[in-house]
């Protein structure tokens, strides 16, 4: 356990610049792998993990550990990093730096509670006298591969639960938001990480593939559903945990709290920039109260203040980069042309857009029907719950929902017949506990995302009878 990690240095020289999405300036480089490298990345992990795996569970929580308190030692220049590299606003930066740390000491908490069971063979008549142990062991070498939205928490949720279950991990993040991982990788040499067990390599699509089709164990995945298929095409018959996105509703109905459901429907679709997977993208409002939470959400959007991402006083930053920008604006032109009305915002700088609220789009438009990543709430007016859920459920994803409301019949209403992998009662669908399962169905993944669940997924069962 004292030897150190290992970053893997690809070959060759061509670099990857990262620009600030707000200002473009230059924030940094990395080098792409080759094939080469990846495979060598990969060779050092199976040699860190064969003697990894039979560390024990309180060192594997004492190395988490240490981790995270080499994080809450650099808390606020990693904070700074995240809000250069991806435009998300400082506070918003900060918050990630610490639930980051919260996921790694929960997965560190969770290695020393990875039990087994004892089942008798004898239960049934012809049964023998023998009992089956059944424990859990690590898979091996996972490949975790992330997004730019939330580079470094989204990253230790593979990464903790994976080490807190005896595996080595070869990460390859973003393109576009490498650099605070790559000081993540340098943490974990600081902390005492055994050499190979966290490898970083950069690239995209192509290194991605690459690492996909490599002798990996298991694949983690988060990101959209095409590159979830052609990652889960590429990887073969290992496991994949894949995350690939949602287009998630907020339903607001006559009886709940009015006050809250705004607070949650601004705080939920505008962090970010709107680029966040369980976002309230669309917002279901009874007719009841429409016109009057319409007119307040209206007020409260306009009074968002947006711009500048280091600035402690901005609310929203800038889109991952100028063409993420230029595709929403695109859509919410395109609904507009299809009859939807722009009640507020659609405007666009660089890649810094306007919060925006459309009400009146059709169905079928793109910005409603699929998942638009961005800082744009669609409104549409409802009078029956049933159709209105039937409408989500006929969709294409189905992550998380999120429903306001006082009456008991209606919560089981909702959560009994939405087809999501999560119903949020009196919250909206982008709530998250680093600790509970998370996750969808349909083309929003497989598998869950969540510390304990995690750790079972990324662990092998072995029986032994005797």
């Amino acid at each position: 356990m004292a030897a150190l990690a290992h970053v893997s240095r690809p070959s060759r020289n061509e670099q990857l610049e990262i620009h600030s999405p707000y200002d473009g300036q230059l924030v940094g480089t990395v080098t792409p792998a080759s094939p080469a490298d990846i495979a060598a990345a990969v060779a050092r992990a199976k040699l860190a993990q064969a003697e990894f795996r039979f560390s024990m569970p309180f060192e594997r929580r004492n190395l988490l550990e240490r981790l995270a308190a080499e994080i809450a030692a650099e808390a606020e220049p990693l904070a700074q990093l995240l809000c250069a590299e991806v435009g998300k606003t400082i506070t918003e930066a900060r918050n990630e730096v610490r639930r980051a740390q919260n996921t790694l000491k929960l997965s560190g908490d969770a290695a020393t509670f990875l039990d087994g069971e004892v089942l008798h063979c004898g239960i049934v008549a012809g049964g023998v006298d023998r009992q089956a142990v059944v424990t859990y062991g690590p898979v091996g070498v996972v490949a975790a591969i992330t997004p730019f939205n939330y580079p470094l928490n989204l990253l230790c949720h593979k990464l903790g639960p994976a080490i807190a279950a005896g595996n080595a991990v070869i990460a390859k993040p973003s393109p576009k938001a490498p650099l605070t991982v790559e000081r993540l990788a340098a943490l974990a040499e600081r902390a005492g990480f055994p050499n190979g067990l966290f490898q970083l390599v950069h690239g995209g699509a192509e290194q991605a593939i690459t690492l996909a089709r490599s002798q990996i164990d298991l694949l983690s995945f988060t990101g959209g559903a095409v590159a979830g298929l052609a990652l889960r095409n590429a990887a073969g018959l290992i496991r994949c945990l894949m995350e690939l996105g949602g287009n998630d509703p907020l339903f607001v109905m006559p009886d709940a709290d009015l006050d809250a459901a705004l607070r949650t429907t601004i705080a939920q679709r505008f962090e970010i920039a709107g680029q966040s997977c369980a976002a309230v993208k669309k917002l279901y409002l009874h007719a009841d109260i429409h016109n009057a939470f319409l007119d307040n959400l209206t007020e409260a959007v306009a009074a968002l203040r947006h711009g500048d991402p280091r600035d402690p006083e901005t609310q929203m930053g800038p889109l991952i980069d100028i063409d993420a920008a230029a595709f929403v604006e695109r859509r919410i032109a395109n609904a507009v042309g299809d009859g939807a009305t722009l009640v507020l915002g659609g405007t666009r700088r660089g890649a810094l857009m306007t919060p925006t609220v459309i009400k009146d789009v059709r169905l079928e438009s793109a910005l409603f029907a699929e998942e638009t990543f961005g800082p744009v709430i669609s409104v549409r007016r409802f009078v029956d719950p049933v159709i209105a859920i039937a409408e989500v459920n006929s969709g294409a994803h189905g992550l998380q929902a999120g429903v306001f409301t006082t009456d008991h019949d209606t919560v089981k209403l909702f959560s009994r017949t939405l087809q999501v992998g999560g119903v949020m009662i009196n919250e909206g669908p982008d709530f998250r506990a680093e600790h509970v399962p998370f996750g969808g169905i349909k083309s929003s993944g497989l598998g869950r995302e969540g510390v304990r669940i995690t750790l079972r997924e990324m662990s092998e069962t072995k029986v032994v009878i005797d």
